[in-house]
């Protein structure tokens, strides 16, 4: 690693470099996500928003290394954490560093909680094998984590299974677990899936206070441009694998470029406006074995595609300081320097 890199990971936690990752399908190989580079500094929240299928999941097992053996795999880039490329290390080594340095919060705590286990049980484990401390003092840590995450009767809960807790409380185990040794880089995916609106508002009020006071940078993958307003200092569009925009929380919402993102604005509900019916954005995203070779991926869901975009490959470039968008519409604008 040259000197500018070294500079460049002493005031980032996490840099991932033009990243490829891919899944064998049928005997053949596609990539899933293509030339992702994103930084990710202490302190501040990054938001991998867009729809299912986007990459978005794909992104996160990437960087944990927990890809799917014989199945999914890195197949090009670089993960820089602490100044190592994840992507060379050994499972050893990413044992280590998951659930110590890297914290994870998954997507549903129902099934990423362990059934036949007790609460406790489950959150000392992750306490013992990073640290050396005694069963007892890792239960007093894990009585500690339980209140700190805002769960009453904590002495109590620690001996109950994840079958006795709600949704809300599940979460909230989750997030135990996942700062349980103080990680320097927490991963979030979509926290607030299956709780209700009042749960979901309290789950994300936790994350941020919890981010704000350890200082941690929080990479967080949600579909819901709610959830980015509340939360994000930085915005990562995804559409099919790709970055399609990414800039500042201000930037993405009040000057949105790419048509996609657009859309998707469109389609929230605003209480100062009177419609009977939101906006939607016609089609799916397309498959991993469906995506087209030349041209925008977006290009049969774009309201305003023209002919050129079946057949120009758009690149990701700068339209403002700190604003990329890939899309030919802003393409003859880019410096010659940011188009990758």
């Amino acid at each position: 690693m040259n000197q500018r890199e070294n500079n460049l990971t002493a005031s980032t936690v996490l840099k991932v470099k033009k990243l490829n990752t891919g899944f064998l399908i049928g005997g053949k190989f596609y990539n899933a996500i293509e030339d992702i580079s994103l930084d990710v500094t202490p302190g501040k929240v990054i938001c991998i928003v867009g729809e299912s299928g986007c990459g978005k999941s794909v992104l996160a097992l990437s960087i944990m290394n927990l890809l799917p053996k014989g199945i999914g795999k890195v197949v090009g880039g670089e993960i820089i954490f602490n100044g190592q490329d994840l992507t060379k290390l050994s499972q050893e080594e990413m044992n280590d560093i998951r659930g110590k340095d890297i914290g994870m919060i998954f997507q549903e705590p129902m099934t990423s909680l362990n059934p036949v286990f007790s609460i406790g049980f489950q959150l000392e484990e992750a306490l013992l094998n990073h640290f050396d401390l005694s069963k007892d003092e890792a239960r007093k840590r894990s009585i500690q984590l339980l209140k700190q995450v805002g769960i009453p009767r904590a002495e109590k809960v620690i001996d109950e299974y994840p079958h006795q807790l709600s949704g809300g409380m599940r979460q909230r185990v989750m997030i135990a677990m996942a700062i349980a040794c103080n990680p320097k880089l927490l991963i979030v995916d979509e926290p607030t899936t299956a709780l209700d609106v009042t749960i979901q508002a309290q789950i994300l009020e936790l994350i941020k206070d919890i981010q704000q006071k350890m200082d941690m940078a929080v990479l967080l993958i949600t579909h819901d441009l709610g959830v980015v307003a509340e939360m994000a200092d930085e915005v990562v569009v995804m559409y099919a694998g790709q970055i399609v925009e990414q800039g500042s929380v201000e930037l993405i919402f009040n000057t949105p470029k790419h048509p996609y993102l657009k859309l998707l604005l469109q389609s929230i509900p605003k209480l100062d406006e009177d419609r009977e019916r939101l906006d939607s954005i016609k089609g799916i995203v397309p498959s991993l074995v469906n995506l087209p070779r030349t041209g925008c991926r977006f290009v049969d869901r774009c309201p305003v595609a023209k002919e050129e975009c079946t057949q120009i490959t758009p690149v990701l470039g700068e339209v403002d300081t700190n604003h990329t968008v890939r899309c030919l519409l802003y393409q003859e604008s880019y410096p010659k320097k940011t188009g990758v």
